[in-house]
């Protein structure tokens, strides 16, 4: 075989460094995380430590921002046994509702809750007998979907017996249940009744071993109990994550995720013990990584997050979808926004149908873009015929910790309310502030001085106008002296 010389033209002098330049790195490169200074494209030694440091911080943000899910439920299990619910058959629950006393992320003063977690390692195939008329969700412990039951699940609200089965399992499977397989061992059970409390107390949870003869599960009233639930902000969210990788089978999280943990020295069987310098930097990384699912939260960037054009209202879950896809891509901004204010994933919250299910919003500024202050008295309007065939109602939350404002123990106000006055055209103002208006008590809210809140208006069975976008929520206005 002969080498012929290539007698096309190639690139000129001038060319050639152009194209050098596009695959080179200057001598000394300006970072946030300082300069950096190379020989020829290597790191000086100087440098070495420096560029690792900022690979760790880096690594460290992105694996808080990705595995706020999977800390969000290793947090509410631990608050969970605080008060003593620490087995899969002792089942939480808020009677009559939730009060502003235990730190949740956004949970409504509505609706009564039963709450539990499965632990399929220890008990092995485990049955849920959910209640007649229940909306009932279970998620995996890295907070991803795995079925629903009673209305939106297979039984359509009749009422069915669920069997849960660990990850790899390979026994017997019983008919006469709806069988489901988790990724994960733990797995966080939430239970709503439309008969309240007394309709959950009719949930059964067992072990399919004692299927025959199973025990009576205990009730736990949670309403007003201190304790928290909320997953940390600090290097401690690190250690949360290593409990539930430890815990969890190697195939319960993806590779990427998995291997941005590993990088950081939490892995399966290993025990995390980062010396002081990673430490440190995690730490940070978590500070940071706080900052800014912040901002995805209450000042989002996505146009998909905005209810109406110009309004500053903003949608929970952006882009409709419960896994957070579009187009085939993980809208990584949405999963952190919703899981960093909520809790629970169901196809049903993502895709409300007319007079079925609960549509969301929440701003936390009000009509001039200016962040509200619990010092401040402020109005909103909501508009007569609210597109709610059940009921709507309004919360306030703290934007520290996402739970229910504590300026009283129902920081809320709907259309239920005992006493809320409409005016004459049907709508209904609301107020906001630390001290009631005079004449206006049953439509306020109360805040706190020196702390800012923000609201979320929530639809029961919301109806056609909300879907067609014919009516339209005002924004919150500053009421001035």
């Amino acid at each position: 075989m002969t080498i012929e010389a290539n007698t096309a033209a190639g690139l000129t002098t001038e060319q050639l460094a152009e194209e050098l330049a596009h695959v080179s790195t200057p001598d000394t490169l300006s970072t946030p995380f300082g300069d950096f200074e190379f020989f020829d494209g290597v790191p000086k030694p100087d440098s070495v430590q420096a560029i690792f440091d900022g690979l760790d911080l880096v690594r460290g943000i992105t694996a808080f921002l990705n595995t706020v899910p999977g800390a969000s439920l290793v947090a509410m299990r631990r608050g969970l046994r605080s008060v003593g619910v620490d087995s899969p058959d002792k089942i939480a629950y808020t009677d009559p509702r939730c009060t502003s006393t235990p730190i949740f992320l956004t949970p409504n003063t509505e609706t009564t809750y039963g709450v539990t977690f499965l632990d399929l390692k220890a008990w092995g195939p485990t049955v849920i007998e959910a209640p007649p008329e229940s909306l009932c969700v279970v998620d995996d412990f890295w907070f991803r979907y795995v079925t629903d039951m009673g209305i939106a699940g297979p039984d359509k609200g009749a009422g069915g017996k669920y069997l849960f089965l660990p990850p790899g399992y390979e026994g017997e499977r019983p008919e006469g249940y709806y069988t489901y397989e988790s990724p994960t061992f733990t797995n966080f059970v939430v239970i709503r009744a439309l008969g309240g409390v007394p309709a959950i107390k009719q949930s059964r949870i067992y072990r399919l071993s004692d299927a025959a003869t199973a025990p009576e599960n205990t009730f736990v009233n949670i309403g007003e109990q201190a304790f928290n639930t909320v997953h940390s902000n600090d290097f401690s969210f690190f250690e949360e994550i290593a409990q539930l990788v430890a815990e969890e089978p190697t195939t319960a999280l993806d590779p990427e995720r998995a291997g941005t943990l590993a990088s950081l020295g939490i892995r399966h069987d290993t025990p995390f013990a980062p010396d002081d310098r990673l430490r440190g930097i995690l730490d940070n990384a978590a500070q940071i990584a706080a900052g800014m699912a912040r901002a995805t939260l209450y000042a989002a960037r996505d146009p998909q997050s905005f209810r109406w054009e110009g309004s500053s209202w903003k949608e929970g879950f952006v882009g409709g979808s419960y896994e957070f896809l579009d187009d085939g891509a993980r809208n990584l901004d949405a999963r952190t926004l919703f899981h960093y204010a909520a809790t629970v994933i169901t196809p049903a919250m993502a895709h409300a149908r007319v007079g079925a299910g609960s549509a969301y919003i929440y701003t936390a500024e009000d009509a001039d873009g200016a962040l509200l202050d619990g010092g401040e008295t402020y109005t909103l309007t909501i508009p007569a015929n609210a597109p709610a065939k059940n009921f709507w109602s309004i919360d306030a939350y703290d934007t520290q910790t996402r739970s229910l404002l504590q300026s009283t123990a129902y920081p809320a106000v709907s259309s239920l309310s005992e006493g809320v006055q409409a005016e004459d055209d049907g709508s209904h103002v609301l107020w906001f502030g630390p001290t009631a208006p005079a004449g206006k008590e049953s439509n306020w809210i109360p805040t706190l001085p020196g702390k800012s809140w923000w609201p979320l208006l929530r639809l029961y069975g919301p109806l056609e106008s909300w879907f067609d976008m014919t009516w339209r929520l005002p924004e919150i206005t500053r009421q001035r002296a």
